[in-house]
Parts: structure tokens; sequence; C-alpha cells
């Protein structure tokens, strides 16, 4: 059967069920009911701390099926989900559902304990490296389910990812079970994406390297939520912690490709007071960030806020008064973990805030734009951030989807072509974000523009940008590079690609050797 956008899902998947079709990005918004969370009552003077993981895991009662958590703020210097899946292996239990919001090539072990039958399922809002790989392969039992990041809060609040055991990296912890991300050797800055394991989880274990006086201050995740709290020697790397990807490029091409994307902005009509916007952290997102701030001091316009995962950038872009205000799910750089400790206006919010679509309002329906990356384009604008150009999984949504749909202006910057290979195709390998939340993309070649977006088109048609078709793109690029041959894949669902409202709007099925 085919979802509204025409991709193949089957009736019926393994260990997922009958799946509901994704038909449109507001195609499933309607009511929607939290799941009545279980909490275990404390009396006074009961002592939450326990003396290690393997306590904490008999405390919690976990037993062979369960659903642990993981939260991803410490990236790629995380070391607890491998701590605590080293122990439960050690305990024998097995056929478990990992539910990391991401998962780095720091959790490679997690390989050999998907192929010992100890992890059975993943769920994750993005993967790289050897556990990607491994799932690609047709490792794991049975398939993972990627989610965005509004997405993945969205499901553990309606209970659709029912979480028994939430582990969360605590850079700081108190007796009573009191969190915050901006103190330790393992400060990360916000701990918006563990918000809602630790409030819908069964059980919450905090595992901290840095135990501080009751009460810990600031909060960022109450004691409320937490049952048991363990003390190891080290829950990350702080080489690892801060991305490596948070510098403006001085590549002249993707200079320009970040000015044009600045030109459009202007151009749109949303650059005045009030501006909002959100950006990655890679060098050419960066770069549009740069030129829209100078736009914006030469003009003297006063942006209400900037959202999503933060940089030093931005936090400068604040202090200097360009934005009110910046709205936080996870921290970039130690700038950002320092300012977000300091700075009132440097604000957290919790994934569900952020990206939910089935709360009372999310962040990403205020922000006026978004810039996006690709991995694949295709006419019909669709987005792939999932996988590579072999057909293996390296990536995944984060908030690419939730952040389209949400913003006034979506736009994708891209090269026309990497690694030999053309990005716009006539049909993505899997599509992530649908091309009808999509309204531009920019290459260094040209522009876009998304014919849904008629309006746009008008404002940008007096400028000197190079406005073409996305085919006339697409046969630009393929006479530069050639058309690649199209990948074969067997019948063998590795993956399923939600969308934000819970819907299945692709599949990943494993590659043809």
């Amino acid at each position: 059967m085919k979802n509204s956008i025409g991709r193949e899902i089957p009736q019926y998947i393994e260990n997922y069920g009958t799946p509901k079709l994704y038909d449109g990005p507001f195609g499933n918004i309607a009511e929607a009911t939290r799941r009545q969370p279980v909490f275990t009552c404390v009396k006074p003077g009961e002592n939450k701390v326990v003396e290690s993981l393997r306590d904490a895991i008999v405390k919690c009662g976990l037993k062979d099926g369960m659903t642990v958590s993981f939260h991803h703020h410490l990236r790629n210097g995380d070391k607890v989900l491998n701590l605590v899946m080293e122990e439960i292996a050690n305990h024998g239990i097995k056929n478990l559902r990992v539910a990391a919001s991401s998962i780095f090539p720091v959790h490679s072990p997690l390989v050999k304990l998907i192929e010992d039958g100890i992890v059975s399922g993943i769920c994750a809002n993005y993967m790289s490296g050897p556990v990607a790989d491994a799932v690609s392969e047709g490792k794991l039992k049975y398939p993972a389910i990627m989610h965005t990041h509004g997405g993945r809060a969205r499901a553990i609040e309606s209970g659709d990812l029912h979480i028994d055991v939430a582990f969360i990296a605590s850079p700081a912890a108190d007796c009573y079970g009191n969190i915050n991300g901006v103190e330790g050797p393992s400060a990360c800055g916000t701990l918006g994406y563990a918000v809602p394991d630790a409030m819908y989880a069964d059980k919450t274990v905090a595992i901290t390297d840095n135990m501080v006086e009751y009460p810990a201050c600031p909060i960022d995740i109450s004691q409320e939520y937490v049952d048991y709290i363990v003390k190891v020697d080290s829950i990350g790397d702080p080489k690892g912690i801060v991305s490596g990807t948070t510098q403006v490029t001085k590549n002249p091409i993707d200079l320009k490709i970040a000015k044009m994307t600045a030109e459009i902005i202007e151009n749109s009509g949303l650059l005045k007071d009030g501006f909002s916007f959100q950006t990655g952290a890679g060098g050419t997102s960066l770069a549009v960030a740069a030129f829209v701030k100078e736009k914006m001091k030469n003009q003297n316009i006063k942006g209400s806020f900037a959202a999503g995962g933060i940089t030093r950038f931005l936090v400068e872009m604040l202090e200097e008064g360009l934005f009110k205000s910046l709205f936080d799910v996870q921290c970039f750089d130690m700038y950002s973990i320092e300012s977000y400790g300091r700075n009132m206006k440097h604000q957290a919010m919790s994934a569900s805030m952020y990206g939910n679509p089935h709360n009372k309002g999310a962040v990403v329906n205020n922000l006026d734009v978004m810039i996006l990356g690709a991995t694949e384009v295709d006419t019909d604008f669709n987005v792939n951030v999932t996988t590579s150009s072999n057909g293996n999984i390296m990536g995944g949504s984060g908030g690419h989807s939730d952040t389209a749909a949400g913003s006034k202006l979506a736009i994708v910057v891209t090269k026309l072509i990497k690694g030999r290979l053309p990005i716009i195709v006539d049909s993505v390998t899997t599509v992530t974000t649908p091309g009808e939340t999509v309204d531009i993309i920019v290459t260094e070649r040209g522009v876009a523009v998304n014919p849904r977006r008629a309006d746009l088109l008008e404002k940008l048609s007096d400028t000197k940008l190079p406005i073409y078709t996305i085919g006339e793109l697409k046969e630009m690029a393929e006479n530069i590079s050639g058309v690649p041959d199209r990948l074969e894949f067997e019948d063998e669902i590795v993956g399923v690609v939600e969308y934000r409202d819970g819907t299945v709007i692709d599949v990943i099925r494993k590659v043809i050797d």
C-alpha cells in the first residue's frame, strides 16, 4: 500500500504491526492523549542513592523484553549507554529494545549485544557509525524505528513508545535526584531530550560522576521524576561531548551558497523586527547565520528568538542584542554551555516543547526561517538525511522534519554534487522530510523554489538570484557527474521511518550486495 507521497509501505511490519500511513504534514493532527505515568512514592528518610548500576537494574525490576532509554547530550563522548548495557548483559537480560534519542560511533559495543540477542530493537532519532551499519546489514532482530526529535517526545508521552527504565546521564545530581547539565567534568548544557524520558518512564535512574549537595542548583530535571541515583567514575569524555562542527566555513563554494541564502531570507520579507531563526551547527549553516547577522546589524533589526541546538555564534547574537532570547534543546560547545548556566535569556526547552506536533504548541510553530541540510533531494522536494549514497543508515531526521513543518520558510542548503554524485535525483532513497514542507533548495549553481510557494517565487523574481526549476538543477548536476546507478534492495525491512505525527513516511530496506 502507498502513502500520500507514493512510498510503498507494507501492510504489516514485524514487531511494529499495521502502520498508519503518512497523509500530509498535518493529516494526523487532532486531539491527543498523554499516557498516565506510573510513580513509586518515596517516604521521608528513604535513600535514593544506590551503590552500583547492578543494584539499580535489580531495583528497577528490569526483565527480558523491556525497553530502556538514553539521551544523547553527551554525543560521541557518552559513556553511560555502554556502561549500562554492559551491566545489563552481565545480568543475563535479553531481547531488550534500546530507545536512545541518538546513537553515535562511540556506542559500537551495541553491535556485539545485537549479535548476541541482548538487544533486539532500537528506536532513535539519529544513528551513525558501527551500530547504523549493523542495522543496515540486517543484524538487528526487528526493524529499527527512526523518529524525529518532536516525534520521539510525542511517542513517549502518548505511550506509543513505552519506556520501562530511563537511564539519564547527569553531569550533576544531588542525593534526591535533582539534575542539571551545567556543572561537573561532563557538563553538556541543557538536557531537553531527556525530559520526556524522565517524566514518563516507569523507572528513572540518574547516573552521575558529580554528586553535589542537596539541592542542586539549577535544576533541569527534578527529583519528583527520579527513582534512583548511581555514582560512577565518569559519564562522558569532554572531547566527544563538544561538537567539532561549530565553525563558520571558509570554503568559497559554501560561502556562495550561504550568501545567496541570506539574500533569499532578506527578500522573503521575514527579516524584520521579531524575526525568529534556527540553523544547524555545520559550517555552511553557520555561514548563513553570519550573513544574516550582518544584515540584521546593518538594518537595526531586533529578532525575537533563535532556537534548536545552540552554538557560540547564536549566543553571541543574543549577547549583541540581535535576539531577545534563545530556546535551547542542546548545547553544541562550551561557550553555549557556560551561557546557559549564567544567562536567564538563554532558556532550556524540552524535546516536546521544541517539536511535538501533538501538544498545545511547539516552538517550531513560531519559527520564521529554518536552514536545513540534505543528503539527497528529489524533484518533488522530498529530502533524505537518513541514508547515504550506498543505501545504509547514516543519520536521521533529528529536528529536520519538525522544523520544516513548523517554520514559515524552510531552506535546504547543499552543494549540487557531493562525492561525485548529484544531490538532486528523481526519487530519494529514503524520505526523511516530505517535499510539501520544503520551500526552497539553494546550491552553488542556482536555487529552486517549490511550486507550492508561488508567493516566494514572485518575491525573488526581481532579484539577481539564479532561479531554476528543480528539474533544471537536476539536469545541470547530471551533465557534470552523470546519472548514478540506482541501488537495488532486498524485501527485508531494516528500518521504519516515522513522521513526527507517528505515521510511516517510508521504510528502509536492506541493500543487495
